[in-house]
């Protein structure tokens, strides 16, 4: 029988495995929203969001493609829209969109579960956009979208200065792709924290917590032909389970791949991955921006449409044969993670990317904030390359992930220090 300590090395040594896997793919992801953040202009984005109509909808929808995977990021964009005149659906559409349609999110989850996955991820994130609009359609009290937008109002900020007249000359620009790395660095400072947190548990679980936990939690998992009720009970269970762990979206992806390579259905699974914006952090900013009243509401319509997406997915890939099988998750505990292979690489060649851009905007910054004690102006122009990316988490939440995080770096140190005791 392994004592504590040895399994405490397993728990580590899968943690930092499961990090070492998916770092390229953060950077590469991260990369590529930072490019289209800093050459993507938002002025039309929002003019074309005033009213819940087809046009509007896929308009959002496209955008919130081209923006970060952050929750943070999407609620404090989501907020500066609809404070200033977007309506409901078209504003909830790019916040879904945003979070669940976006290109590091589908790379990371092909990394940890399979490619069924990955279509769910982006054909669920148009059926969650859907679902949405239908059920705001039929449920959305009358008086409460304006309400709610003039108490957003009082929070939103003026995210017009990340307007770029000529993109074509910023591209080919130092100063662009100066912009470029600070946005980069803002991707990364916004989500370690969950990253930490999520790939920490996500080890903890897969090592510590038995099989027959998640068949007990997630009823009848592992079944080889659920009955309708158990997958619906399985989809309403993701996102308790999600509420929980309280992890971001890029977070909660290995720790999806531990509960499905434990039998959890497919439905479970997807809704435990379209939950990042039910969970409690999220609920509580969005009371702060639009009053608990909204908010609340919005846990609503997201739960209602998260689990019928998730069921309506589940049958229909069941209809064309093409639900994965359980051993397809990632993680085994006979996996090797450290191996001389393609993730050797390409970690080390993101990670170079990564210091070089973190030393270029240390140095920019003190340039800039020399120039600011001698004119008072540049660091204001700076100040830009910030509008809309604000977390909007309040302090108290920020410094409790921030100790967990630290908490769970502590976690992984001793794990990896564990033999040392084991005797």
């Amino acid at each position: 029988m392994k004592t504590f300590l040895t399994l405490w090395n397993e728990a580590a040594i899968t943690s930092l495995g499961l990090f070492w896997t998916a770092f390229w793919a953060f950077g590469l992801g991260y990369l590529v929203s930072s490019m289209i953040q800093v050459f993507v202009t938002r002025s039309r984005m929002k003019r074309g969001m005033g009213t819940a109509t087809a046009g509007s909808v896929a308009f959002s929808t496209f955008f919130g493609f081209l923006s970060s995977s952050c929750s943070f990021a999407a609620l404090s964009t989501t907020r500066s829209l609809f404070a200033k005149g977007a309506g409901l659906v078209p504003a909830l559409a790019f916040m879904l969109s945003s979070t669940n349609l976006v290109v590091e999110l589908g790379i990371i989850i092909a990394l940890f579960l399979s490619w069924q996955f990955v279509v769910g991820e982006y054909l669920g994130g148009i059926l969650l956009i859907a679902f949405m609009w239908i059920v705001v359609v039929l449920t959305l009290p009358d008086g409460l979208e304006e309400k709610a937008r003039e108490h957003a109002r009082v929070r939103a900020g003026d995210d017009d200065g990340d307007e770029n007249p000529d993109w074509r000359a910023m591209i080919r620009s130092p100063e662009g792709w100066l912009r470029v790395a600070r946005r980069y660095g803002m991707e990364w400072d916004m989500v370690w924290k969950d990253v930490a947190i999520g790939f920490t548990v996500a080890g903890i679980i897969a090592t510590f917590v038995p099989r027959g936990f998640f068949q007990t939690l997630f009823i009848d998992s592992g079944a080889a032909h659920p009955a309708f009720w158990q997958v619906l009970a399985q989809a309403v269970i993701g996102p308790i389970a999600a509420f929980f762990t309280f992890i971001g979206s890029m977070g909660n992806v290995p720790l999806a791949a531990v509960l499905f390579t434990n039998g959890v259905s497919f439905a479970g699974v997807m809704a435990f991955l379209f939950s990042d914006l039910v969970v409690f952090p999220v609920v509580r900013i969005q009371a702060g921006y639009y009053g608990w009243k909204m908010a609340l509401y919005l846990v609503g319509v997201l739960l209602l449409a998260l689990v019928a997406t998730s069921v309506v997915l589940h049958y229909g890939f069941a209809a064309f044969d093409m639900l994965p099988k359980s051993a397809s998750g990632k993680i085994m505990a006979d996996r090797e993670f450290f191996a001389v292979d393609y993730t050797m690489f390409l970690d080390a060649a993101f990670a170079v990317m990564s210091a070089a851009f973190w030393l270029w905007k240390r140095r920019a910054d003190r340039a800039a904030m020399a120039g600011h004690m001698d004119h008072g102006s540049d660091h204001a122009g700076m100040s830009h390359e910030h509008g809309g990316m604000d977390h909007g988490s309040p302090a108290l939440g920020d410094r409790f992930l921030f100790w967990f995080a630290m908490a769970a770096f502590a976690w992984l140190a001793g794990g990896m220090l564990a033999p040392l005791f084991a005797g």
